[in-house]
């Protein structure tokens, strides 16, 4: 592996990826690849943690992965492959629910939000995800883990897996830092932006994919609520006006000031139809490299497959340690079990 920092990004491969997903996270990781070593891994495990229809699922993996490479993530220079294809990643897990507590997972903000409702039904995944999450980050040593506000609670649980591992048992894992980006992190819903833009919203006008065709952004960008007033500018107290002209800012690359300058005197139709100009503009060649991709699903699943080969000896060799450690199996002590 290279001597480079290591930074570990894990998407689900459900849901629908849309301009939040992009603006946030995923072209900031095709711009950063050459600063550190890029570990993109396509979380399967954890999509079924809630249920999921198998066919879809392997349809939405391919989908996603080529999405992350139409979007310049280069399988040359990071790795990309799907999280279920390196087992390890299920069997550390399991050796972290031995130090976990109960308390600790019963903590997690998510956990609590997704099982407010019907947390009886809820399966033991949603529960324990957060350790297959810290599997995910400490099977690399990771340096650093890049995250929105609302998932830097799972970094610092890692951080305390690891840590309090690495007390019992000995030194074995790295702790990762999590990094949050300043801009760019949180694409509010287009029928509510007051709250983020959902993968899984699935509510019509919600969010835009970045796969939708002209036309479906035209729609859903038409149709944004905006707020009482006429002034174009980013203000808390004005989210709809606001959630705009950040994606504006985000697809042209203008500065916040510029694109207020840009609108002073105009009404939001304006503004609504140069942000459908503007997005437009933006996803038609990723769109384009993407149909490229698809039409050739032999060769993207060999490059997944060739990603998880290269990466999984580095995961093989973290367990191994992690299982030695703990007092499992009878391997040979310095040898991979």
């Amino acid at each position: 592996m290279s001597d480079k920092p290591v930074v570990f990004s894990g998407i689900q491969p459900s849901g629908t990826l849309h301009i939040g997903n992009y603006y946030g996270a995923v072209r900031r990781w095709a711009a950063e690849q050459g600063h550190n070593f890029n570990i993109f891994c396509l979380v399967d495990m954890h999509a079924i943690t809630v249920p999921q229809d198998p066919a879809e699922l392997r349809e939405k993996t391919l989908e996603t992965a080529a999405i992350l490479l139409a979007a310049g993530i280069d399988p040359q220079r990071s790795a990309l492959f799907v999280q279920s294809d390196v087992g390890e990643h299920a069997q550390l897990a399991w050796l972290l629910n031995g130090i976990a507590s109960m308390g600790q997972l019963q903590r997690m903000t998510q956990y609590k939000e997704k099982s407010a409702e019907r947390r009886e039904q809820s399966t033991v995944g949603l529960f324990t995800y957060p350790l297959l999450m810290a599997a995910d980050i400490l099977l690399y040593r990771t340096n650093f883990v890049p995250v929105g506000a609302d998932q830097k609670q799972h970094v610092e649980l890692t951080r305390d897996l690891a840590q309090r591992f690495n007390a019992t048992f000995g030194e074995t894992f790295v702790l990762p830092e999590p990094t949050i980006p300043a801009l760019g992190a949180r694409i509010m819903g287009l029928d509510d932006p007051t709250k983020k833009m959902s993968k899984s919203g699935g509510r019509s006008g919600h969010a835009v994919g970045v796969l939708d065709s002209a036309d479906a952004i035209k729609s859903a960008i038409m149709s944004a609520q905006t707020d009482s007033g006429s002034e174009i500018s980013i203000d808390r107290d004005r989210p709809g006006v606001s959630n705009l002209l950040s994606i504006y800012i985000a697809a042209t690359g203008t500065t916040r000031e510029a694109a207020e300058q840009h609108f002073a005197g105009k009404g939001y139709g304006t503004l609504k139809r140069e942000v459908v100009d503007a997005l437009v503009a933006e996803l038609a060649p990723l769109q384009a490299r993407y149909a490229e991709l698809r039409a050739s699903p032999d060769h993207l699943r060999a490059l997944l497959t060739r990603s998880a080969t290269a990466i999984r000896p580095i995961a093989q060799q973290t367990y191994a340690d992690a299982k030695r450690a703990m007092g499992l199996g009878l391997g040979s002590p310095g040898g991979q079990e």
